[in-house]
């Protein structure tokens, strides 16, 4: 099944951990997984832009049409995406640093389960009241970022020291991949690009 680890990452995540790194599924598995975690995100924040309204404080609750809404959508699910591919791109280039060889596969294993919390907290967007998305959206970035600590040793095959250290560089390289995307997205949402608010 495409989403068996999830349960094993959030209930025992360094068990989980080492069930992946002794099962290496395939390039396929990996890149279906990431597919599929990140249409929770988009398809909730469709759902909510356009049907229920964004709430930012006092006032009434902002909303756009339907066309706006999906082609914001479809962008978001596309930075997603390239994203991850990103970062598991990223995590392999630095290993060699840290004496690490894995593959294309493996980095985008690690990268792909790392950010699954981080997709899975889209849901939150069927509520979509900024302080509440704001606050689960760290701790799901919390929790992502735990995730990467105790799965670098144990993916790479790395000591525990040498993974913390390769750890925050992943971690120091996939905030600046988050704050990227974010930037483009205001930038985007801010010039215009087709928003058009319904009341």
């Amino acid at each position: 099944m495409i989403l068996n680890h999830i349960w094993g990452l959030y209930a025992h995540p360094k068990e989980e951990w080492q069930t992946i790194e002794k099962r290496h599924e395939s390039l396929m598995y990996s890149f279906v997984h990431i597919l599929t975690i990140a249409l929770i995100p988009a398809i909730c924040s469709y759902y909510a832009a356009a049907h229920i309204g964004w709430t930012i404080g006092a006032g009434d609750a902002i909303k756009i049409s339907e066309s706006s809404a999906l082609a914001m959508s479809v962008a978001m699910y596309a930075g997603l995406v390239i994203g991850v591919f990103a970062l598991a791109y990223l995590i392999q280039w630095m290993a060699k640093t840290f004496d690490a060889k894995p593959d294309f596969t493996q980095a985008l294993e690690l990268a792909a389960y790392t950010a699954t919390p981080l997709l899975m907290v889209g849901l939150t967007a069927l509520y979509p009241v900024l302080w509440f998305v704001t606050l689960a959206g760290l701790a799901a970035l919390s929790y992502s970022v735990y995730l990467l600590y105790s799965g670098i040793p144990i993916m790479m095959n790395i000591p525990e020291e040498k993974g913390f250290i390769y750890a925050s560089s992943v971690v120091t390289c996939g905030l600046v991949l988050l704050v990227s995307l974010m930037a483009i997205s205001a930038i985007m949402f801010g010039m215009g690009f087709g928003t058009e608010y319904i009341s």
